[in-house]
């Protein structure tokens, strides 16, 4: 029988990433919706990409409706901006 120890770096790693993850999800609904100004398909599409990679589901509801709305340019524009944002961070 393996016995699984989660001491406090492993606590605090999944912690850091659910608050990754709803920080991604946040910054999707405000493109969205147009928090900022105007509404962003585009910058909401990557933000939900980004948040969907690291296993956010509502996310990937979110990017399924979002991308209803878009060309397939814009979708592919979307996910360059996810994977150089990928690359920097």
């Amino acid at each position: 029988m393996t016995v699984l120890q989660f001491d406090g770096a492993i606590h605090r790693h999944v912690k850091q990433n659910l608050c990754e993850v709803e920080s991604l999800l946040r910054r999707g609904l405000d493109a969205a919706s147009g928090k900022a100004g105007a509404c962003d398909l585009i910058e909401a599409h990557k933000w939900f990409n980004l948040a969907a990679m690291r296993g956010s589901t509502q996310a990937v509801r979110y990017r399924r409706e979002v991308s209803q709305e878009m060309s397939n340019m814009e979708i592919a524009e979307a996910q360059r901006a996810a994977r150089d944002w990928l690359s920097v961070h």
